[in-house]
C-alpha cells in the first residue's frame, strides 16, 4: 500500500474533509552512475572552494543572490523563518470550468483520498458533483516548505490534484520562439489536405498502446553490451518537407491513410480495422491455431507497438495506421 506524502482537511464552503495526498506516477527512467572511461572508478560531486579548490563542509555554506555587482548572502535559517509554516488545509476559493483551463498550467497530478472511510460519503459526493458538473475546485496549500496553487478535479470515481504554474512563470511563445508562421498563410487547398490527413488518421485515446522504446532500448544496449552483443542502430530522422513539396507530400499521406478504405468510408469499430487488414494482406488465411502459429503470435505480441508497425508496412498490411497494438500482432500473424 502506498503511503502517503501528506495529509490534512479539505474545505470548500463549510464542509471540511480530512484527506490524504499520494503520487500518481512512477518514473522508469533508468539511471547511470558516473564512471571514469577504462576504470570502475565512481565519479563524485563535491562541494569545492573554487578560489582554493578545497571541499567545503555543507555547514558553512550559505546562498548568496548575484545582484550583478556583489553577492546578497543568506543564511538558510532566514529562508526557514520567512517560508509559510506547515499548511495542514487545502481550502478550495472558487470552482471554475475545466475547459478554461489552458492545459499549460497543468505540472504534476497526485491522488487525494479519504483520511477513513467514515470520510467516504462526504468524499464521493465532491468527486461526483465535480465529474457531472465539469468543474475543478482552486486553492493553494503548503507542502514541503513550498507553496502551491492546485486544482482539483475528478478522475474516475476519485479526486486529483494537479499543481498549476503560477502565471507569471508562463512563457510568452511569440517572445520566446523564433519565426512563427503568421496566421492563416496556408492556402485553401493545403488547409483542406491537412484536414483530411488528420480525419484519416483519427485514432481513439488509448496510452497502453505507447510504450517508451527508447528506454526499452536503452535496457537492450545494456543487456546486450552485458552479453557482449551489439545492437542496431536507430533509423536516421526523416528529411524535413519544405513548402514547396507540402501539398505532395499531403496527398500522398492521405492516400496512405484511406488506402484500406475500398468502399470509402472509414471503419467504425475495432472489428471492421480487421477485415480490412485481413484484405489487405492478399486474400491471407485466418490465423491457424497450430504450434507455429500460436509462436508466432506471441513472439509479435511482445513487440512494440512501433516495432509492429514497422513490420506491417514492411509487409503492406493496409489499413495499419488506424490499427492498435493488438490489431497490428493479429493482422501480422494472419498475414503469415
Amino acid at each position: 500500500m502506498a503511503r502517503s506524502i501528506w495529509s490534512g482537511v479539505l474545505s470548500f464552503g463549510l464542509v471540511s474533509l480530512p484527506v490524504s495526498l499520494y503520487t500518481a506516477t512512477d518514473s522508469h527512467t533508468i539511471h547511470f552512475h558516473q564512471l571514469q572511461r577504462g576504470t570502475s572508478d565512481r565519479i563524485r560531486n563535491r562541494r569545492v572552494n573554487e578560489r582554493t579548490g578545497k571541499e567545503v563542509d555543507a555547514e558553512e555554506i550559505v546562498k548568496g543572490f548575484d545582484t550583478g555587482e556583489e553577492y546578497v548572502l543568506v543564511e538558510p535559517k532566514e529562508l526557514d523563518e520567512i517560508a509559510p509554516g506547515r499548511s495542514r488545509a487545502i481550502e478550495i476559493s472558487g470552482f471554475v470550468d475545466l475547459d478554461t483551463v489552458d492545459p499549460i498550467f497543468f505540472d504534476k497530478t497526485y491522488y487525494l483520498g479519504p483520511k477513513g472511510k467514515e470520510y467516504a460519503k462526504v468524499y464521493g459526493l465532491l468527486e461526483q458533483a465535480l465529474e457531472e458538473s465539469n468543474r475543478a475546485g482552486i486553492a493553494t496549500f503548503v507542502m514541503r516548505g513550498r507553496e502551491y496553487l492546485v486544482a482539483l478535479k475528478a478522475e474516475t470515481g476519485l479526486l486529483a490534484v494537479h499543481t498549476l504554474h503560477w502565471s507569471d512563470e508562463i512563457r510568452d511563445p511569440r517572445k520566446e520562439i523564433p519565426d512563427l508562421p503568421e496566421a492563416g498563410k496556408a492556402s485553401a487547398g493545403e488547409l483542406k489536405m491537412a484536414h483530411q490527413l488528420i480525419d484519416a488518421l483519427a485514432i481513439d485515446w488509448r496510452p497502453e498502446d505507447y510504450r517508451d522504446m527508447y528506454q526499452e532500448k536503452v535496457a537492450a544496449l545494456v543487456t546486450a553490451k552485458q552479453a557482449g552483443e551489439t545492437v542496431e542502430k536507430a533509423e536516421p530522422a526523416p528529411k524535413a518537407t519544405g513548402a514547396v513539396d507540402l501539398m505532395e507530400a499531403l496527398r500522398a499521406s492521405v492516400e496512405r491513410a484511406r488506402s484500406p478504405k475500398d468502399t470509402g468510408e472509414k471503419a467504425s469499430t475495432s472489428t471492421a480495422r480487421r477485415k480490412n487488414a485481413r484484405k489487405g494482406s492478399g486474400g491471407a488465411k485466418k490465423r491457424t491455431t497450430g504450434s507455429s502459429g500460436t509462436s508466432r503470435s506471441r513472439s509479435l505480441e511482445s513487440l512494440t507497438k512501433a516495432e509492429l508497425y514497422e513490420k506491417a508496412t514492411k509487409a503492406g498490411i493496409r489499413g495499419r495506421s488506424g490499427m492498435s497494438h493488438d490489431e497490428l500482432a493479429e493482422a501480422l500473424a494472419a498475414s503469415g
